[in-house]
């Protein structure tokens, strides 16, 4: 019973100088009457409430944000016809708010393309950014859709039509695109851009241009440097030099009848005339008076 214990504290430990639990009254301090929350509540974290750098307007101002719904008004303005604290001293509870992480605030484009500035509450700053959205009781923000990338090219210009397509011109004009390659090495057109041009290489031949002459307006004056998309081009000179339809052409009319050759009654020599008359031209000049 005479052992001393060396491990056991000479006396009782006292609470550290910086635990803000630790109570200098013998008997007070601060005591909790709790009661269980079942609605209409928030959690907010110990590194907030108990901030050592931030000043109380800003700790209650934080935590009156994170128990806002989503899509509440949380400017200066709003908060300066909510609080008693005037718009100077919030604006600089915000800025303390932004500079500890508790706040940012992003701008973001609408559908309507007007730019706006949200306000986002931060309750855990330093965690991982793969949080799950809050449960305020009100709808998420809708979020503007990014738009789509670009995965080909741009649709190629719209070319003339013919109003025949017939067999036999669109050959023609297919063997025009495809020897265009020989007068310049850059107008080697695929198979898919062969087949967009064709119509509107018809579209002229159509209306009286020949060949050579479609061939030049398609090759004249191209530029020197490389050519991203020769279909492109091709396209947009056939749709822009379409030249003006041919001018009307009355039909000829039917072609004279042809008559049976007939022997004549009176010199009888053969020639051409209607089954009423028997006489040749020459017999009939005689005998008139």
């Amino acid at each position: 019973m005479d052992t001393r214990d060396p491990s056991a504290p000479p006396r009782s430990q006292s609470a550290p100088a910086d635990n803000p639990s630790r109570t200098r009254r013998h008997g007070g301090g601060l005591t909790h009457d709790n009661v269980r929350h079942t609605t209409r509540f928030v959690v907010i974290g110990n590194h907030l409430v108990q901030h050592k750098e931030l000043s109380l307007l800003a700790i209650g101002l934080g935590c009156h944000l994170q128990s806002l719904p989503t899509g509440a008004g949380a400017d200066i303005k709003s908060l300066a016809a909510r609080f008693p604290e005037g718009p100077t001293r919030i604006a600089a509870a915000l800025r303390e708010l932004e500079a500890h992480g508790y706040l940012r605030r992003e701008r973001h484009r609408t559908e309507t393309g007007r730019i706006v500035t949200r306000t986002v509450s931060c309750n855990q700053p330093h965690a991982d950014r793969r949080r799950e959205p809050a449960d305020t009781g009100c709808p998420p923000a809708k979020r503007t859709p990014a738009p789509p990338r670009r995965t080909g090219h741009k649709a190629l210009p719209t070319v003339p039509q013919p109003s025949n397509k017939a067999p036999a011109l669109l050959q023609t004009a297919l063997d025009l695109l495809t020897g265009l390659r020989r007068r310049d090495a850059r107008l080697l057109l695929s198979a898919t851009d062969t087949a967009h041009l064709v119509p509107g290489v018809a579209a002229w031949l159509e209306r009286d241009v020949t060949v050579g002459a479609v061939r030049h307006a398609l090759t004249d004056g191209l530029p020197d440097e490389p050519l991203r998309r020769p279909a492109a081009l091709l396209a947009h000179r056939l749709a822009d030099r379409l030249p003006p339809p041919p001018p009307f052409r009355t039909p000829a009319g039917p072609p004279p009848p042809r008559y049976e050759v007939r022997n004549c009654d009176g010199c009888d020599r053969g020639f051409r005339a209607p089954e009423t008359e028997d006489r040749c031209r020459d017999c009939r000049a005689t005998a008139l008076p």
